[in-house]
This record gives C-alpha cells, sequence and structure tokens, in this order.
C-alpha cells in the first residue's frame, strides 16, 4: 500500500511498515524527489515515526517491513535503531545491504543483528518497481531532449 502511494507520487514505490505485536506503529514511503532530502527513504521516514510513538531511540520487539532491501543508509538506522526482524520484498543487486553488495543487517562485528527475511512477495515487488522505471523512462522519452 505505502509503495503504491509513493508510486502516485512520482516517487520510487517503495513503502515500509513497522509492527509491534500486531499493530502497526509506523509506516512511511519515499518521499525523496518530493522533500529534495537525501534520508527520506521509507524505512528511515518509518523509523523516525515509530521512534516517536514507542518513545525511544529503541525499537527491540518490532518487525521491519519493506519493498526493497535495504541501502547502506537504511541498513544503518534499522541496526542503531536495533530492530530486531527485517522482512523485504525484492533484492536490490545495485544497493542492497541486507545480502546482496553487503549484509549489514547481519555483520557479527556489530553490537546488534537483525534477523532477514527476503524474497517476500519479491514477483510483486519486482514488478511494481520495473514498471515505476519503465514508465518514467517513456514519460523522459515523449519530453524529449533536455
Amino acid at each position: 500500500m505505502e509503495a503504491k502511494v509513493a508510486g502516485s507520487k512520482d516517487e520510487i514505490p517503495i513503502g515500509c511498515v513497522i509492527v509491534k505485536g500486531d499493530e502497526i506503529i509506523a509506516r512511511a514511503h519515499n518521499l525523496r524527489e518530493m522533500l529534495q532530502t537525501t534520508t527520506s527513504h521509507a524505512e528511515a521516514l518509518a523509523i523516525a515515526d515509530a521512534n516517536r510513538v514507542v518513545g525511544s531511540w529503541r525499537l527491540e520487539g518490532c518487525t521491519l517491513y519493506t519493498t526493497l532491501e535495504p541501502c547502506v543508509m537504511c541498513a544503518g538506522v534499522i541496526v542503531q535503531a536495533r530492530i530486531p526482524t527485517v522482512v523485504f520484498g525484492a533484492y536490490d543487486p545495485k544497493g542492497g545491504c541486507a545480502g546482496t553488495i553487503y549484509n549489514l543487517l547481519e555483520e557479527d562485528r556489530f553490537n546488534h543483528r537483525c534477523d532477514v527475511i527476503g524474497g517476500v512477495l519479491e514477483e510483486a515487488c519486482k514488478e511494481m518497481l520495473s514498471d515505476f522505471f519503465k514508465q518514467l523512462r517513456q514519460k523522459k522519452s515523449a519530453k524529449g531532449p533536455s
């Protein structure tokens, strides 16, 4: 759902939901283009909201769900937030840091490690991302050279 909202705003369709127990405590989608801030990834925004809801920087007992394998920045924030479980859809061959390029979430040298479950609804997530970029290329092509 959050990923679709992002796509409808011409943002890369990545969404994130954080659950504690059986309750969604935070949700967000990419807002990097709208806000023009590097850190406005879905995961970082959702973590900030979850911190406010929980009243702590520690998100122990939470599970983070996201459309795409976390990047280096988001993986770092996830580790710092002490989130125990991360579930993602599509693997990211160009920037994935939950197993593809690096595995920062399960790195033994950090003081916190996450359980990582990748590839959940992978085909649907890949298709949504692929369709978004295909449409973006078509829009750019229709505009002509800049």
